[in-house]
């Protein structure tokens, strides 16, 4: 184009006027000589444009030519295989003690010293509280002085009986003389056993002036303090807890135990029983009791109000470590699984409706599966339905698969490089 518009430049400056007729046949020749320029130029340049196109459609057919099909992308997968395994269920429990002791006070009186420390252990026998003795000691001594008096009474009416039962032989004395001393005597043994009573009575309340631990425990804070009038079985004092052992109370969900029940039944659990069990205790920061504890006692009844039914395990308690009204999860053992199926976990997959995997099937091509995963097995989910044994699961690679589409599955290996299984073996072990 530049070409071209040098030589209009050229004409231009030949043809300055159209009355100019000298120079008039000079332009025309100069006219034609331009235009044949162009012409050989145009024809120039469309041949090498001309070989470009051809260059660059061959080297485009060359290209999709040689492009290799799309390869089968390699999945590792493990082989799903049947096993025993323990079987722990997990609930939320709280802590009790094992022996609650309410400290009341047996007489009506002022509360005139406490002995204690709150919150401290205490020892069965030790003083406690001490009410005023003063009445009480009053209360002794007149019993006391009663009976003293009825075994007076008692010794004259013997006396008495034994004098005239004799006379009677003789006629010195009449039938009703001997009968009015027999009734003497019962009165006056009677009147002992009653002052006796007294007496009992009232050295009961004397005693219970000093109120005492009857137990091993740890005592609670105080109710009352000194000069404090308490009634005797109605105020409360204070508490003391037991806490060697220590009471777990866990309740289980209506639902676990139908199908516990159901399982058993079908031997797909092996129960020893429900009093054979043995409990672990899991800390809120996930750090286990070091003792277990053994289940002794599960309630007859269902709680209606939360469609439970509780139960209770007994631990050791030795260094105090274990609280009352403390939260704490137990985790049952003693009972095995059998038949159960373990996949790693990140082979099982989040989908709409619930976890999933992804299985080969015989076709070598993908399959998206429902399953049950229930529990986790240290790294491993437990599948309860959903697959079944000798089936290849899909464990890593998702993002290369697309459900229905051809895969070539290898071996999974974990991390210390063992393979976990053969894809192209099936191992089930027989269920014990």
């Amino acid at each position: 184009m530049e070409l071209v518009e040098f030589e209009h430049k050229q004409l231009e400056s030949l043809l300055p006027g159209r009355k100019d007729r000298t120079h008039h046949s000079r332009a025309v020749r100069m006219e034609k000589i331009a235009m044949s320029t162009i012409s050989r130029t145009f024809r120039f340049l469309a041949v090498p444009l001309s070989c470009v196109g051809i260059a660059g459609l061959l080297a485009c057919k060359q290209e999709a030519g040689s492009a290799p099909n799309r390869s089968i992308p390699e999945v590792p997968v493990v082989i799903a295989t049947t096993q025993n395994v323990p079987d722990e269920p997990q609930f939320i429990g709280q802590t009790e003690s094992s022996r609650p002791v309410e400290i009341r006070p047996q007489v009506t009186g002022i509360i005139k010293e406490r002995f204690f420390t709150e919150g401290r252990a205490v020892r069965k026998g030790d003083r406690l509280y001490e009410i005023d003795q003063v009445p009480f000691r009053a209360a002794l001594l007149s019993a006391k002085a009663k009976v003293a008096q009825a075994e007076a009474r008692l010794v004259q009416a013997k006396q008495n009986h034994a004098r005239v039962k004799p006379l009677l032989a003789e006629q010195a004395v009449s039938q009703k003389d001997v009968d009015d001393a027999v009734a003497e005597e019962l009165a006056a043994a009677a009147a002992l056993e009653g002052a006796k009573a007294d007496l009992v009575k009232a050295k009961f309340d004397f005693d219970n002036t000093q109120v005492t631990a009857p137990i091993d425990g740890m005592i609670e804070r105080t109710r009352v303090y000194e000069g404090r009038l308490v009634s005797a079985q109605t105020d409360l004092l204070t508490i003391i807890h037991q806490i060697d052992p220590m009471y777990v109370t866990v309740s289980a969900p209506e639902s676990f135990l139908l199908k516990r029940r159901r399982d058993i039944a079908a031997k797909r659990i092996e129960h020893p029983g429900v009093y054979q069990l043995r409990g672990t205790i899991i800390f809120l920061d996930n750090t286990t009791y070091p003792h277990e504890g053994v289940l002794d006692l599960l309630d007859v009844g269902m709680r209606t109000e939360t469609g439970s039914r509780p139960a209770r395990v007994t631990f050791p308690n030795p260094d105090q470590v274990l609280v009352p009204g403390q939260f704490v999860t137990v985790r049952f053992k003693g009972t095995v699984k059998t038949g159960a199926i373990l996949i790693p976990q990140r082979a099982v997959q989040e989908g709409p409706k619930g976890p999933i995997l992804y299985v080969v099937v015989d076709d070598g091509k993908v399959e998206i599966r429902d399953v049950q995963a229930t529990s986790w097995q240290g790294n491993q989910w437990l599948i309860e339905e959903g697959l079944r044994p000798g089936e290849s699961v899909v464990v890593d690679g998702f993002q290369r698969i697309v459900p229905g589409a051809p895969v070539k599955p290898v071996p999974y290996a974990v991390a210390e490089g063992t393979p976990v299984s053969q894809p192209t073996e099936t191992k089930t072990e027989p269920t014990k």
